[in-house]
């Protein structure tokens, strides 16, 4: 800013007419003098953001208004504010994510969110040792039935927003979904039911590829080395992929005396081969345009005989545990992190771009509709890479796995981390 001086020396005049003249030009110099000041000022002061539209949180898209895989729309990265400061991500060694100091006000939707969901949320995480949540989790719990305002000034006073990037200043990604998907199953192959699902077996290194999936279901090798592994047996290879995708699933198996009980299955280990989408590989093909579930299970309706050309595309093969399904039905699967994940509110993120744990403020917009709502890092995937990239977890079984296979969206994420 340039300072500029102006002189208000007047010289005395000998006669009375040049005195009052003199008085004049001191008076004008003067309000040139305040005019000046006014106008430095104003140049020097930084534009005032307009304010946020308001955004009531709203329910998941359906799946009539979901767009598809191909027609995302990129959201515009915002310029950083007057005094925003970065913050090195607390992650060890390789970082993909750059975190951009705002103000919580930068939130849209923020003052609509349900405080009551949010401290069950932070409830949950905090019964985890070393969360990131840690400072706060004594307060968290005495204010566990307080009111929502109180709450709120909790998170306002205690936590510092983060706007995250990738490390080329790129505030947009991608939201995706995932669910558990719930399977008839028989304990021994027969009557239709002849997809295996394996548990880990000897001699697989981690971080050491070993066979294909074509492999797999293929050479004489791999299959010896399988043999006994088997968990359970299903009707449709699709399905299996399906949970080798999603990553768990339960399953109502049958036993060999009849009877009937639903298991979990959860993420044991991987064949350590690259994911690859098989929707992707029908879009690149042109076979279709619709490369959700519903859209992959209608084209291998219309293709029968090429079902295992399509499955083998994807050379990556996951190996399963069974886990006990707990007391409660409606609890989720648990996450890379440890916990349950909860349907709605628990995302798998990139581990290298946040720690587990982390408080992100997701908002994601739909053709229609906004999903605008508090989350947790708790799990991660194979597919999910980057600093903006988030995989919202559904729920469990068909009505959740239709929306989660055609959700695929913009996306802005803001970490909330605990100030010093």
């Amino acid at each position: 800013m340039v300072h500029h001086t102006i002189s208000t020396k007047i010289r005395p005049a000998p006669k009375a007419s040049s005195k009052i003249s003199s008085m004049r030009l001191y008076r004008i110099e003067k309000s040139l003098w305040m005019l000046a000041i006014v106008g430095m000022l104003v140049s020097c002061a930084a534009p005032m953001p307009p304010p946020l539209p308001p955004s009531p949180r709203v329910p998941l898209p359906s799946t009539t208004s979901s767009p598809s895989p191909s027609a995302t729309t990129p959201v515009p990265s915002p310029s950083a504010p007057p005094g925003a400061s970065k913050f090195e991500p607390p992650v060890k060694g390789e970082v993909r994510s750059r975190w951009v100091s705002v103000g919580i006000e930068d939130l849209p939707g923020w003052p609509q969110e349900s405080m009551a969901e949010v401290w069950t949320l932070l409830l949950a995480n905090c019964d985890v040792s070393g969360t990131v949540l840690a400072p706060l989790c004594s307060d968290i719990r005495r204010l566990s039935i307080a009111s929502e305002a109180e709450q709120r000034l909790l998170l306002l006073n205690r936590l510092q927003v983060y706007r995250l990037e990738s490390l080329e200043g790129e505030a947009g990604g991608l939201l995706t979904a995932y669910y558990e998907p719930v399977f008839d199953a028989q304990r021994v192959p027969g009557n239709g039911f002849n997809t295996p699902l394996y548990a880990t077996p000897s001699g697989l290194t981690s971080g050491r590829p070993w066979f294909s999936r074509q492999d797999i279901e293929s050479l004489p090798a791999a299959q010896n080395a399988l043999r006994g592994r088997e968990i359970a047996w299903l009707a449709d290879p699709v399905d299996a992929l399906i949970l080798h995708i999603q990553g768990s699933g339960r399953l109502r198996i049958t036993e060999p005396d009849g009877s009937v009980r639903t298991v979990r299955v959860g993420f044991a280990a991987s064949n350590e081969q690259p994911y690859q989408s098989v929707g992707r590989w029908l879009l690149d093909k042109g076979e279709t345009r619709d490369a959700s579930w519903p859209g992959i299970k209608a084209w291998l309706q219309r293709n029968p005989q090429r079902q295992q050309e399509l499955l083998w595309t994807n050379p990556r093969y996951v190996f399963f545990k069974e886990l006990p399904l707990g007391a409660d039905p409606s609890v989720g699967p648990r996450g890379a992190q440890g916990l349950p994940l909860i349907a709605g509110r628990s995302v798998a993120i990139d581990p290298l771009s946040m720690p587990y744990g982390t408080p992100l403020w997701l908002v994601s917009p739909g053709p229609t509709q906004t999903i605008s709502r508090l989350v947790l890092a708790q799990d991660t995937g194979s597919a999910i890479v980057g600093a903006v990239r988030a995989d919202l977890f559904l729920g469990t079984g068909r009505e959740a796995g239709e929306v989660a296979g055609r959700l695929k969206q913009p996306l802005r994420l803001w970490a909330l981390w605990p100030k010093p």
